[in-house]
């Protein structure tokens, strides 16, 4: 059985990397957002700010929440442990520590991302340049990561670590960005940048279209993000990775993890958008997140605990 901290260090690794891809994802999208003229400006910002949990540490910093000062405290501020550039430190911080446990080219990749994103935050980098750069540098670790190392428990506890933040950040999105729209389900044209907006931070605009072959639908979102196996962000293709992932790691103890990972993979298995959507979306994001949560410290109190 792989050791708790070694475990942990390999697990903290791909979440931080998957962490700061999410966030390029959504910061580059509220920034395109705010120079368009349908923007709700400072509401388009403080939803992105809560998606991340760093809405009241922004604002002691800046109280205006000005766009600029907010993307530079997300993006570039390494007093900000929430930022991208902290993101980043704290992934190659962990794959250091963890370096016998994964390849040379993992931590080739991991270390290069650190050093040049360290580098661009120095330069001033444009930040949509910088947000392609951190999407780009996250697919070639998975990539390297998926490509080079042995299907062992390292390989499973990484894997657990990107899908656990994903679920995480995707119902974190749909129920700001759906808060952000209104209560109810609106097809305004006026929300239809606020859906294509959500659909992009998550990288399925194009399967939506390839899938519906219409314009946006706000039924057809939630159900693509929330129900669809096939859409690689969508919370059933996290929860159907986890579900697979928990009954490959070796030994006896994480029997209450995979008992709450198979219950909640049988209910997104099951669950139909009309009946999400009757029962009210925040409301089952709400009672979703809490899964996720008590899954991930089910997770954390079998595997990555010292004894």
């Amino acid at each position: 059985m792989m050791l708790s901290r070694t475990a942990s260090q390999l697990y903290w690794m791909s979440r931080y990397m998957e962490r700061a891809e999410n966030l390029a994802r959504l910061l580059d999208v509220t920034h395109s957002l705010s120079l368009l003229p349908q923007s709700r400006g400072g509401a388009d910002i403080a939803a992105a700010l809560a998606t991340t949990g760093a809405l009241d540490a922004c604002r002691t910093r800046h109280p205006a929440l000005g766009a600029a000062d907010v993307l530079h405290f997300m993006t570039f501020d390494a007093a900000n442990p929430a930022s991208i550039i902290s993101c980043l430190k704290f992934a190659r911080e962990n794959a250091h520590a963890v370096r016998g446990k994964i390849t040379g080219e993992m931590w080739e990749s991991i270390n290069a991302s650190w050093l040049e994103a360290r580098q661009m935050a120095l330069e001033g980098r444009p930040l949509a340049g910088f947000f392609d750069w951190v999407k780009e540098r996250s697919h070639l670790f998975r990539g390297t990561t998926y490509g080079t190392i042995q299907r062992n428990d390292a390989f499973s506890f990484i894997r657990l670590g990107t899908f656990l933040e994903r679920a995480d950040n995707t119902a974190r999105l749909i129920d700001v960005k759906s808060h952000l729209i209104g209560h109810e389900l609106d097809d305004s044209a006026a929300d239809f940048y606020l859906w294509g907006a959500l659909l992009r931070s998550l990288g399925a605009f194009e399967a939506y279209h390839e899938l519906y072959r219409d314009t946006l639908s706000a039924r057809r979102v939630a159900e693509l993000l929330i129900l669809r196996p096939d859409v690689p962000r969508s919370l059933r293709a996290c929860v159907d990775e986890i579900a697979e992932l928990l009954p490959r790691i070796q030994g006896d103890t994480g029997h209450r993890a995979k008992r709450l990972a198979a219950t909640l993979h049988a209910e997104l298995s099951y669950d139909q958008i009309d009946s999400i959507l009757g029962a009210g979306l925040h409301a089952y994001l709400t009672q979703f997140l809490s899964q996720i949560h008590a899954l991930g410290a089910a997770v954390h109190g079998a595997y990555l605990e010292a004894a």
